[in-house]
C-alpha cells in the first residue's frame, strides 16, 4: 500500500469549471485544498464560450480555464494531475478522513506547495472533505456507498440540493450531480457546493480589520452567521491594507450590503 502523500482539508476531484470554481472558494476561505484532475475538462471541446458573465463577446474555453486555474492557485490551492481510482474512509489517529488513490498521468504536473510524488505510477492523498466534480467518472465513490443514479453510460451522484451526498463529508458539484452543462451554471454550482463545505467546516469565512501599531490594518477572525451585515470596514480573509479602511477592490470593500444567506 502506498504511503499517504499529503493531508488536506478539502480534496476536489475534477479540475473543470465546477471543480476549479469550488477550489477558488475553499482556498479563499483558507481551507487547504487540492484539486486532482485527469485529462482535459469537457469545456475545452467547445470552440468558443458564450453567455459567460463578464465576457460580453464570449471567451476562448482554454483561456477561461487558464484564468480559473490561475485564480485557484492564487488562493493557495494545490493542483495535481491524475485519475482518482478509489476513495476510502480512514480512521487514523482516532479521527476520520478520506484517502484517495490516484493513478498518475504520463504528464503529471504538480503545482502549489505540496511535496513531490515519490511513486511513478500512483500516489495517495488524504482529506477531511471531498468534492466530486469529475464528470463523468464516479466509480471511485463506490467503496463509500455514495448514492449514484446510473443512466445508460452516464452516472449521476445524488445530493441534497446543496451538494451534500448521503455520505457525510462527501459532496458533488457540476455535471456529475446532474446540473446543466453550461460553463456559467457549472461555475455557479461549484461556488454553491464550496460554500456548503465552508459552512459545514465552521471556519471563520471573513475577518474583521483592526488597526495595528504599525498603521497597517490587520485581520481578525469572526464567525459568519445567517443574517450578518457587512459594511465598508469589512474585507475578505487574507486581506491586508494600509490606513484605516480597505481599498475598494472587492465587493465587500466597495460598499455596504446585507447578506441573508451564504453566497
Amino acid at each position: 500500500m502506498e504511503d499517504v502523500l499529503d493531508t488536506y482539508e478539502v480534496l476536489i476531484v475534477g479540475g473543470g469549471v465546477a471543480g476549479l470554481t469550488a477550489g477558488v472558494y475553499t482556498g479563499r476561505a483558507s481551507l487547504d485544498t487540492l484539486i486532482v484532475n485527469a485529462g482535459e475538462p469537457i469545456v475545452t471541446r467547445n470552440a468558443h464560450l458564450e453567455n459567460v458573465p463578464g465576457f460580453p463577446a464570449g471567451v476562448n474555453p482554454r483561456l477561461f480555464l487558464d484564468m480559473l486555474r490561475s485564480q485557484a492557485t492564487r488562493t493557495g490551492v494545490d493542483r495535481r494531475g491524475g485519475r482518482v481510482v478509489t476513495l476510502e474512509r480512514d480512521h487514523a489517529d482516532g479521527g476520520e478522513r478520506f484517502v484517495a488513490t490516484v493513478e498518475r498521468e504520463e504528464a503529471d504536473a504538480t503545482t502549489g506547495s505540496g511535496s513531490e510524488v515519490p511513486d511513478p505510477d500512483r500516489y495517495r492523498v488524504a482529506a477531511e472533505r471531498v468534492i466530486a466534480a469529475s464528470w463523468s467518472d464516479a466509480d471511485y465513490l463506490d467503496p463509500l456507498d455514495v448514492e449514484i443514479r446510473d443512466a445508460d453510460s452516464k452516472r449521476y451522484v445524488d445530493d441534497d440540493g446543496l451538494g451534500r451526498t448521503n455520505v457525510g463529508g462527501v459532496y458533488a458539484a457540476g455535471r456529475l450531480s446532474e446540473r446543466y452543462h453550461q460553463a456559467a451554471i457549472a461555475a455557479g454550482h461549484g461556488a454553491e457546493v464550496a460554500t456548503t463545505v465552508i459552512h459545514d467546516s465552521s471556519v471563520p469565512f471573513y475577518r474583521r480589520n483592526r488597526p495595528s501599531a504599525s498603521g497597517r490594518t490587520e485581520i481578525e477572525d469572526f464567525r459568519d452567521d445567517e443574517n450578518l451585515r457587512f459594511s465598508n470596514h469589512l474585507t475578505p480573509r487574507r486581506f491586508t491594507t494600509t490606513g484605516s479602511f480597505p481599498r475598494a477592490t472587492s465587493p465587500i470593500a466597495a460598499g455596504t450590503f446585507r447578506r441573508d444567506a451564504r453566497s
